[in-house]
Formats: structure tokens, sequence, C-alpha cells
């Protein structure tokens, strides 16, 4: 994984906003409409040279197709496996549950979305039909990004538990079981990425966001011991990909809510120490989670580990100043205590689901750019002058 000598290098979480044509067209394909294959091939291709560009122009290091050809960051696999059918009945989160007018709020700001908490659910064994797809997805981003536009490449793939915390459960006799069968045919997903030489990241909000979602009604000790079985589940899928090829994301859900029930990073942090990535990339500029540097300092950062900590806000339309961008970077290296072994990135993806945005997408280009200015604040500070890398 790549890293710098003599500057902070700038990613982010994967999902970039899609324009509205593309959009609509990713929905209604996804709702098992007709859709003009040609049409939809062109306004794919549209779109991730738009953001390929938009992520260069910005100053990203560490690039990707921004998840332009998915409709939702987990809820695509259906297209790729098979085995789902009907709906899951996705517990509605302690957020939402607490405080209803959220529910209403939502429903009026997205009114065409793509699935979330009504996603197809497992009625048989899944099997994963064949690597053409992501195949063709990196052949486009490939296409639309040569050699050279980025220093490296990445790309996503949602965890085991994501997956089966969404796409529920309605054929296998345990939660257990249906965990361990789409590690088996996600890894063949992970291995393509790998094989393709991007970057495979883990998209793993359930090993924090699930503590509100599927498995509130839990005890803390259950949850960890919940936790701990998904992050084995994720370590297993990527065998023989090495650490320094992989990273993980968790999160604590990229919504805007009030996040009050969420679990303490200090509270996961020795079971994400267990992951055999590279790097963790986790949410540091979620108002709720700012403090948690603190967790980090006194769990003593692992010394082969690479932190991507979020330090742009991901729900948001306020752009960060570059002053904050550089102080929160600098908050990073002190509690990792190497600058070489920090990356700035976003808190989460800005283009989740499609028809799901929080953020404007001409705000998130500045958001990105501030990111950039931010982390070269950080640089002249922290090696003593601006240099490239």
């Amino acid at each position: 994984m790549l890293t710098s000598r003599d500057r902070i290098l700038t990613t982010h979480v994967g999902s970039l906003p899609r324009n509205a044509t593309l959009t609509d067209l990713l929905i209604r394909r996804e709702a098992g409409e007709a859709v003009d294959k040609a049409l939809i091939s062109s306004e794919m291709d549209k779109a991730v040279r738009e953001v390929v560009a938009k992520q260069k122009e910005a100053g990203i290091d560490i690039g990707n197709d921004g998840e332009q050809q998915r409709v939702g960051f987990q809820t695509y696999v259906p297209e790729r496996m098979s085995g789902f059918a009907g709906e899951s009945k996705r517990k509605v989160g302690r957020d939402f549950a607490e405080t209803p007018e959220l529910i209403e709020q939502f429903l009026r700001r997205f009114p065409r979305r793509g699935k979330i908490s009504n996603a197809p659910q497992a009625q048989a064994e899944v099997k994963y039909h064949d690597v053409s797809q992501i195949k063709d997805e990196i052949e486009r981003f490939r296409r639309c990004a040569p050699r050279g536009v980025f220093l490296e490449e990445f790309a996503t793939a949602p965890s085991p538990g994501i997956v089966a915390t969404t796409l529920q459960n309605a054929y296998y006799d345990s939660h257990e079981n249906y965990l361990n069968a789409l590690a088996r045919e996600l890894r063949h997903e992970y291995r393509a990425i790998h094989e393709a030489g991007l970057i495979l990241q883990i998209d793993a909000p359930d090993l924090a966001m699930e503590r509100t979602m599927l498995f509130q009604d839990l005890s803390d000790s259950d949850f960890l011991a919940m936790c701990d079985l998904h992050l084995h589940a994720i370590n297993k899928a990527v065998e023989g990909i090495p650490r320094d090829r992989w990273r993980l994301h968790v999160c604590w859900g990229n919504w805007e809510g009030p996040h009050e029930h969420d679990v303490p990073l200090a509270s996961i942090l020795p079971i994400l120490y267990k992951t055999t990535a590279g790097a963790l990339t986790i949410e540091f500029a979620n108002p709720r989670h700012a403090h948690e540097y603190d967790a980090v300092r006194k769990a003593d950062w692992p010394k082969d580990l690479i932190l991507i900590p979020g330090v742009i806000e991901s729900t948001s339309n306020f752009v960060e100043h570059p002053e904050v961008v550089a102080r929160r970077i600098a908050e990073a290296v002190a509690v990792v205590g190497d600058r070489e072994r920090v990356i700035a990135s976003t808190d989460c993806g800005f283009g989740t689901f499609a028809g799901r945005e929080w953020v404007a997408r001409s705000v998130v280009w500045k958001k990105l750019k501030s990111l950039r200015e931010g982390a070269d604040l950080a640089s002249a500070r922290l090696w003593g002058k601006k240099t490239a890398a």
C-alpha cells in the first residue's frame, strides 16, 4: 500500500454522487424495469470519466471510479449472486425509532432512491455467478483513468457482515452459517479486484453501525462477540491477499442523525486490531466521534497498520476550512506516532445509495479540494517544507 515519505497523501472512502440521469437508470434497473443497455453503458462511461477528472482536479492521490456503476455500496450484490429474492424487513435504526420526524424528513428529501431497508433477502443458497461484472467495472475505470492519473487506485466491495445484515437471511439455519457462505462467495470479487492490481477496500459498517440497527437489542458483550465473528469472516475471505493490498473501512452509518447510541470506538478497537488489513479507514470528522482519537491514543496503534482518518465530514454541505483539515491530520499523526502511516480521507462515501446523497455534487468537489489543501498545510508543518510525493 502506497505511503509517502515527504507529504500526507489523500484518498476518500469510495462512493461519489451520481448525476441525475445515471441515478434514474440505476434505480430503474434495480426495480426490474427494462433499461437500454447501450444507454446505461454510455452514461456510466460519462460518469466515471467525470468523477475521475474531478478527483484529479481536487488533488486526490488514491482514487477510484466513485462507485458510479453500482446502485448502492452493498445492495448491488443480488445482480452478481444467485439465491436472493423477495424483500428484507430491515429494523428501523434507533436514531429513527426515537426521532420519527427524521423518517418523514428523509422521505421528503429522498423521494426516489435505491433499495436500502427493503433489499432482497437470501431465500436459497447464495452463489456468485462469475466475475464478469466486476471485471467490466474495472475495465471501464481503467479506460477512463489511464495509468498515472492517480498515484494508486482502489476498488470497494462490501463485507460479508454488511451484506448479511442488509440482505437478510431467510434460508440458512443460523446467522453464522449465512455469514460464512457470503464470505466464501464474496471472496471471488475480492480476488478479482486484487488480481487486477487495485487496492481492495472492504466496506464494513457492520462492525460499528449495526449496534444501532440489526443488533440494537443485544447486550454490549453480545454485540462485541458478533463484531468479532464478522471480523473473522472478513479475514477468512481475504486469505491470500497481502495485508498491504487491502484496507478496511469502518463507520457508524452515513446519515445525518443524532448517533447517540453509537458504540464507542474504544469498545470495538481491540477487535479491529485483529484485522489482517494494512490500513483502517475510520470516521473522525463526524461530530459524534471527533473525540475518538483518545481511544486510539490509549490503545497503542499497531506499528504495522496505516490509519486513514476521516478528516472531511460526509453528510454536511459545510466545506471544512483547510486549517481545520490540517489540525485533524496533525491529531491523527500524533496518536499514530508516524506521519508516513497517515493518509487523509473522508468519513464515508458521498454517494452511498443512488438517489440518497446528503451533499450536493458541486460541494463534494469543494470538500475534496479542501482535503488536499489541508493535507498540504499539514505536510508543510510535519516536514518543514512543501514537497512532491
